[in-house]
């Protein structure tokens, strides 16, 4: 897995766009940021704080928590290290929890 594949399903999701956001690539549903990519090899993806533990525990090779400040905002995902599928669900996740109920279903 590699960023390109990672903006290739981040993209194919309804209404998504890629912006910057201070120097780095975005993926936006509708504004709202689902995905930012902070290198080249990381992708970090917004999931629902409450589901960070489990995921960091299913596969703590290739994700960690994403902090931001002392909040926990998703998960830090090591591309080099990932599945695809497991990139994919995670970028889906994300994408529903942030596009509005009538682009999501």
């Amino acid at each position: 897995m590699d960023i390109e594949n990672a903006r290739t399903i981040a993209l194919g999701f309804s209404e998504t766009v890629e912006q910057d956001h201070f120097g780095r690539p975005s993926f936006r549903v509708r504004g709202r940021i689902f995905a930012t990519v902070p290198d080249g090899s990381h992708l970090n993806v917004m999931i629902d704080p409450f589901d960070v533990d489990a995921v960091v525990r299913a596969d703590p090779g290739s994700c960690e928590q994403l902090l931001w400040g002392k909040e926990v905002r998703g998960v830090r995902v090591s591309l080099t290290k990932a599945s695809p599928a497991m990139v994919e669900e995670l970028l889906r996740t994300a994408w529903q929890r942030k596009a509005p109920k009538r682009v999501s279903t």
